[in-house]
């Protein structure tokens, strides 16, 4: 089959539903079977293939089941059969890491040959061969001193992110490994992990001649549905889901007031019996600019502020942002609407009474800069007074940006969302008696 017949076979398959799909391909003799299921590329999704052009170091930085192992081994596979007698490093974690998952994992080296191909390892030596001359050294990221020495063609890393820190570790074997790849006149480095924020991935972030494919679990069509939804509602949003899911490199700000690990901490799906319901709104300085941060909150009897709902939307227009607040208001029978008026004053109520009149406005007038309100909230966290029902990604990812102190550096020019809830909260705790002076009107 070419190229075209093999899409469009593709397609079809893929039209199946998932079970009749595995009956038909189980149902080809073995020898037909494993040759259809080396057919890489139609199978393979955009992140898995080489990215081409002239680049040192492919990175493929991407969540737990997107298939980052199968594309290293074939891309191992393909060069193996392009430079005969060339010399490969495959360094793992550890070595049995590396034999487990790189050379005889359900991806790695030894399950992706094609009918007629053979690879052979020795247990012994830590070697793989293949029938041209190419050698694989396997190699683990905890004996860098291993890698001082040989010279090599191309390598594999696998999972960069679990190896570990100091000069005797990760960055010594990655150090050593690249002084090493000048065997011929394009030697080249595959990187496959799932990120997390370390001092060696920052650096092979900003390495010259770095080619980057990034994707999440739900990327793979091949994987079960039940997983990915799963998955999903376990663990979508969160710190955990973020980085092992979708392949985010979720790193703290130093200095910062929220921590991710704190946020975790007060995440719950307990829902709360409310005493009072609050719509915090931190409107936008102008049609198009910001995000108009929007969030819901409410108290219990207890004491304690549950964040509900982060309703806050972008480049919104003034009556596009006003709906969405009486919206949010209404959904959660709020009895209070927080609005910041430092922009526009009046004109904030007045945007809002012209959805919807009933709505019970409060303006608030910001006298300091958000990150010093921010701080009596922040301090509520970790004595367990405030608990997120849900996961809020955009919002976390703005109040973990916040520094003590002033200053922000979380993502975009500014933090409405965690604005909009520093008004909820303080409307809830402190009223007028606290850091939040709030006037009816």
């Amino acid at each position: 089959m070419n190229r075209e017949e093999d899409v469009a076979l593709m397609a079809r398959l893929l039209a199946l539903p998932e079970d009749k799909r595995h009956v038909v391909i189980n149902s080809l003799p073995i020898e037909q079977r494993r040759e259809f299921e080396a057919r890489w590329t139609p199978w393979a999704h955009d992140g898995q293939y080489d990215p081409g052009g002239d680049w040192r170091v492919w990175l493929i930085r991407a969540g737990r089941g997107f298939g980052k192992t199968r594309a290293g081994a074939e891309w191992v596979w393909q060069f193996a059969r392009d430079h005969a007698e060339a010399r490969i490093a495959l360094v793992g974690d550890t070595a049995a890491d590396a034999v487990k998952v790189m050379v005889e994992g359900a991806s790695g080296l030894i399950a992706v040959a094609r009918t007629g191909e053979e690879v052979t390892l020795s247990r012994v030596r830590g070697e793989v061969r293949w029938a041209n001359g190419t050698t694989a050294q396997v190699y683990s990221a905890n004996a860098p001193e291993s890698l001082r020495g040989p010279e090599h063609h191309a390598a594999w890393c696998d999972e960069l992110a679990k190896w570990k820190r100091g000069a005797k570790g990760g960055a010594a074997a990655w150090d050593n490994l690249m002084l090493g790849l000048r065997a011929g006149d394009c030697a080249r480095v595959v990187v496959t992990t799932t990120p997390r924020p370390n001092a060696l991935m920052q650096r092979v972030l900003k390495m010259e001649g770095l080619k980057e494919s990034r994707g999440s679990t739900r990327d793979n069509p091949y994987l079960p549905q039940t997983f990915v939804r799963d998955m999903d509602a376990q663990y979508g949003g969160t710190r955990l889901g973020r980085q092992e899911l979708d392949g985010e490199m979720i790193d703290d700000v130093a200095g910062a007031m929220w921590t991710r690990d704190g946020i975790e901490a007060c995440r719950t799906d307990t829902v709360c019996d409310a005493v009072r319901v609050v719509v915090g709104v931190d409107p936008p300085a102008s049609a198009g600019g910001d995000a108009c941060g929007i969030v819901a909150a409410a108290i219990d009897g207890d004491g304690i502020v549950y964040v509900l709902e982060d309703a806050s939307v972008a480049a919104a227009s003034p009556e596009q942002w006003a709906r969405a607040v009486a919206a949010c208001a209404d959904r959660h029978r709020a009895d209070k609407v927080v609005a910041e008026s430092n922009q526009g004053g009046d004109m904030v109520r007045s945007v809002l009474w012209a959805i919807d009149r009933r709505l019970p406005v409060a303006k608030v007038h910001a006298s300091r800069g958000k990150s010093a309100r921010a701080e009596p909230v922040a301090a509520l966290y970790p004595r367990g007074l405030v608990r997120h029902l849900g996961r809020f990604p955009a919002l976390e990812d703005e109040l973990c940006g916040l520094i003590s102190g002033g200053g922000y550096e979380g993502p975009g020019r500014s933090p409405d969302r965690a604005d909009a809830l520093v008004w909820a909260v303080s409307e809830l705790v402190f009223g007028r008696k606290g850091e939040a002076s709030v006037r009816k009107v």
